[in-house]
């Protein structure tokens, strides 16, 4: 009896999960962005990057978009910002020590929706420390191919973060003000073809 039961519940539950209106979205990672940039002498100029290697979870729930969830894993050791000595200089200890800190995460812990204002709050680690972000962003699109059939959704997000508020604190020894603390990072993210429902 308590075999039948449980089997019960485990059908249930199973059954709940498939017919529910969430599902995952994957991301086109190639026709997507990762990047950042961060000023150099009190805004004479500006190095921008970005990061090659990142895997991004996202579950969206169409009828509710507060159910839906989003993690974040980017591989440190691939920034780039087009000059191979400043890349190897970032890797080090003297930034991100991608060695010892091979990964930055980000995992959402809820979603919420103000008129049009949608932000997604979660725990961000960074150089091996971890803060509560909110991350406002906007969902763009959909795009529907001409048959109809599947449509592609695109995110964009914007945050400024210190880089001395996860420990990153590297300076220049004549030049105090060569690097700013503050990063702007810009994320853009466009699905892979979803189909419509």
């Amino acid at each position: 009896m308590l075999r039948r039961i449980l089997f019960a519940v485990l059908f249930f539950t199973v059954a709940v999960a498939q017919t529910g209106p969430s599902r995952p979205y994957a991301i086109d990672n190639n026709h997507s962005t990762v990047g950042f940039s961060v000023s150099i002498m009190n805004g004479l100029s500006k190095v921008t990057g970005k990061f090659t290697d990142f895997a991004i979870t996202l579950t969206n729930d169409e009828q509710d978009i507060t159910k839906s969830s989003v993690g974040v894993v980017i591989k440190t050791a691939s920034i780039n910002t087009g000059i191979a000595a400043r890349d190897n200089h970032l890797r080090t200890p003297d930034f991100f020590d991608a060695e010892k800190y091979p990964e930055i995460t980000f995992q959402s812990s809820r979603i919420e929706k103000k008129g049009k204002q949608i932000t997604v709050f979660g725990t961000f680690t960074m150089h091996g420390v971890s803060k509560e972000l909110a991350l406002p962003f906007t969902v763009i699109g959909p795009n529907k191919n001409t048959a109809g059939d599947k449509m592609n959704f695109g995110y964009a997000a914007h945050i400024t973060l210190n880089r001395r508020d996860f420990g990153i604190n590297w300076q220049h020894k004549t030049v105090p003000n060569f690097v700013g603390d503050n990063v702007e990072v810009d994320i853009e993210l466009i699905t892979k073809a979803i189909d419509v429902k």
